[in-house]
């Protein structure tokens, strides 16, 4: 079987809130770590992005490692932009937890609890995972709908192909309701994990970009997988430490991290 190494993104959803410093995306510095004018959302403190780019450089070499950054500067100056901008440069993978002093004092926790939780929110573990799926392009898909509403459960059959095979799946009620939930149609490529059953569209093949005259901006074409369809994926999740106590401190688990109250974190 052939082997694939590929590092996925959280499969924690985070809410995003829309703040005064949601447009920035990077420290908008070039190659040589200058500052363009106006980029990736900063504007100005040319100097101090510089800085923050030689900092950020360290900070990937590991030659930075328990050391802290002291931003200093008067109230509205871009201290939190720049902190932002370092966040986002680094990627998603590296964990960012932003935190006020209003934040600590609460009489709901206590203030050692809510600075540990900040420590453990910007401790980052990856866990490997290895896993089988099924990757190819989706050659066509017939649903077999029962006469009578409620009668039956959906039935189905999926045609999926690479460049070397085609196979014919068939499918049930959970694979049919994942179908439709990723809107998958045919030229879809996708992978389907042979464990969850979970479906995820990788993008669209180039054998059909000429299907369409216009197509919207987050649409993406990949090429059409090659040798088997099945294959065995290294997954690497990122989660935080933080996330790791929320779903043990809950009996329901995953949706813990959707509640916010996750009460004392044991000592050990």
């Amino acid at each position: 079987m052939a082997e694939l190494k590929v590092s996925e993104s959280k499969d924690l959803t985070r809410i995003e809130r829309i703040g005064a410093h949601s447009h920035i995306r990077g420290l908008g510095l070039d190659d040589t770590l200058e500052a363009r004018g106006v980029s990736q959302g900063m504007v100005g403190q040319k100097s101090a992005r510089k800085a923050a780019g030689v900092i950020l450089e360290m900070i990937k070499e590991g030659r930075i490692a328990g050391r802290a950054v002291l931003l200093a500067g008067q109230p509205g100056t871009g201290k939190t932009a720049i902190a932002m901008g370092m966040a986002k440069a680094l990627g998603e993978e590296t964990p960012f937890a932003m935190m006020s002093g209003s934040e600590v004092f609460s009489l709901e926790m206590n203030k050692t609890e809510a600075l540990t939780q900040a420590f453990r929110k910007a401790i980052g573990v990856r866990i490997k995972e290895e896993t089988e799926i099924i990757e190819g392009e989706v050659v066509e898909i017939q649903i077999d709908r029962p006469a009578a509403t409620g009668a039956a459960s959906k039935t189905g059959k999926l045609t999926l192909k690479t460049t070397e095979m085609e196979t014919v799946y068939e499918l049930g009620s959970k694979m049919i309701e994942g179908l439709n939930k990723e809107k998958v149609q045919s030229g879809d490529v996708v992978a389907i994990d042979k464990a969850s059953g979970k479906i995820t569209k990788l993008g669209r093949s180039f054998a059909r970009s000429r299907d369409y005259d216009a197509v919207g901006p987050q649409t993406k074409f990949v090429q059409c997988p090659d040798g088997e369809l099945q294959k065995r994926k290294e997954v690497v999740h990122c989660v935080t430490m933080h996330e790791i106590d929320v779903i043990n401190s809950r009996t329901q688990g995953f949706l813990a991290l959707f509640t916010g109250d996750t009460g004392e974190i044991r000592a050990e």
